[in-house]
């Protein structure tokens, strides 16, 4: 998809027109995109948006009819507008990969580029990355919750509008949903996609039996009843299972049924006995109805025999403790070489100055032990100490024997992508095999382990070195 450069807050532009206006548009920047608690009180995030970001950047330039509008605003002079119209990102962009498990208080982007090229993306950059990687995080809670089961991405209908709706299917996949309802958004992004059909298409029909027979007649090798119009055991089921017989007369087999509402993990276990009992075994039973990592988790607890969970509204909005948005920042923390930090009298929300990297440690079987974020030319070792982020008092040792490797790399140089794209099924992989590395604890839903995200002695000096001179100021 195509982004407009308007897709901004107007102080993005006012800010860039102030820099050129002082001479400070083509100055060397950089400045960091980060998250400052996990989202949904959980005890992670997993990272998305990336591709589209990038995409944003290199397709970045201003059109005449925009060009136009701006003009018309009367905000701006005529050589700020002469200056957008050959205005391009030629900037650099580190990122990890998507599907990568990331947590709060460490850069996910780092942009490079001129004060003008990093300022202007601001906006976009926060609302491609913080939108994707909050849904992708729900549905990675959503299918840990699963288990075994299949996730469908139902949400289109009340995603917050089509845009929304597009990027909730695919962040959805990235986070582990094996495929989406929307259709659109299957063609997009090559996404599988699934549905069966609603409860109008029952009652279109003189009784539910002649609208199962008539669905089965139309899609006989993909037939998937739902089976609670009017009695989910009483009728639903029975007729589902005089389908699955003609199916299978005709060589076919009933592919599942949908339950969308009651209690699910009552009706789901007296389905599969009665589809058992009937001789259809590898019939599946599909649940949905606001469904979230909360609803599943009790129907799996109460013996639910679903296998396969369809979650729209939650998953598509992001509903939920701690889930309106994911709070991202974008601050600048360098300048011409020189590093900036913003202070603040709350400690944990002043940034990390300068430009950085971020290690992972991992112990020798390839779990996650914490992350270190660093001065670009640090030399971080085990046995290193190393500081909480939002309190410089609280330090850890770095275990001896801990592997470090970087969690980011360059994805973007002169405004060129440095990296191919990469297929969501690869995203959703990697989500789903680095999340199994996470220390115990990190995926329950209340109360979740904390996992380290610790700054190197270099990085805690040097913040607290100007924040001092900050503070002297001042005085």
């Amino acid at each position: 998809m195509s982004y407009s450069p308007l897709l901004t807050d107007l102080y993005e532009l006012t800010m860039l027109a102030g820099y050129l206006e002082e001479g400070l548009a083509d100055k060397r920047a950089v400045f960091d995109l980060f998250f400052r608690t996990n989202p949904f009180e959980g005890g992670y995030a997993v990272f998305a948006g990336l591709e589209p970001a990038l995409d944003y950047l290199e397709g970045l330039r201003f059109s005449d009819e925009e060009l136009g509008y701006l003009e018309g605003l009367g905000l701006f002079r005529p050589r700020f507008i002469d200056f957008l119209r050959d205005f391009r990102f030629h900037g650099r962009v580190t990122a990890p990969p998507e599907g990568t498990v990331v947590f709060a208080n460490e850069p996910l982007l780092t942009v490079e580029g001129t004060l003008a090229e990093a300022q202007l993306v601001e906006t976009a950059l926060l609302a491609i990355i913080g939108f994707q990687t909050l849904v992708a995080t729900k549905a990675a809670r959503i299918c840990h919750v699963a288990g075994g089961a299949e996730v469908i991405e139902f949400g289109l209908r009340r995603a917050q509008g089509p845009d929304g709706g597009l990027s909730a299917s695919r962040a959805a996949c990235v986070g582990g949903a094996s495929s989406t309802s929307n259709v659109l958004a299957g063609m997009i992004y090559d996404l599988p996609v699934r549905g069966t059909h609603a409860h109008s298409w029952i009652q279109a029909f003189p009784d539910e039996l002649a609208a199962f027979r008539a669905y089965a007649k139309v899609f006989p090798q993909a037939t998937i009843l739902l089976v609670d119009t009017y009695d989910t055991l009483g009728s639903g089921v029975p007729n589902a299972i005089t389908v699955a017989r003609e199916l299978r007369e005709l060589g076919h087999e009933l592919q599942g049924i949908r339950i969308d509402s009651g209690d699910l993990a009552y009706l789901s276990r007296e389905a599969r006995r009665m589809l058992d009992e009937a001789g259809f075994g590898k019939v599946r039973i599909v649940a949905s109805n606001e469904l979230d990592e909360y609803v599943i988790e009790s129907v799996r607890s109460e013996g639910g025999r679903v296998d396969v969970y369809g979650v729209g509204t939650k998953l598509a909005t992001c509903s939920g403790p701690g889930g309106a948005a994911l709070g991202g920042v974008y601050k600048l923390v360098e300048v011409e070489g020189s590093p900036k930090l913003k202070v603040t009298s709350d400690m944990a929300k002043a940034t990390l100055p300068g430009k950085k990297r971020v290690l992972r440690a991992t112990g020798p079987d390839g779990t996650f032990i914490q992350d270190v974020v660093c001065l670009e030319e640090d030399d971080v070792q085990p046995g290193d100490t190393v500081y909480d982020p939002t309190n410089p008092l609280q330090h850890k040792i770095l275990p001896e024997g801990a592997r470090l490797s970087d969690l980011r790399w360059l994805v973007m140089e002169g405004g060129k992508r440095t990296v191919g794209n990469e297929p969501i099924g690869a995203m959703a992989i990697r989500s789903r095999c680095e999340l199994a590395l996470l220390p115990q604890g990190c995926q329950r839903f209340i109360n979740p382990h904390r996992y380290k995200v610790s700054v190197s002695p270099r990085l805690n000096e040097l913040r607290c070195r100007l924040i001092g001179e900050a503070t002297r100021k001042r005085i």
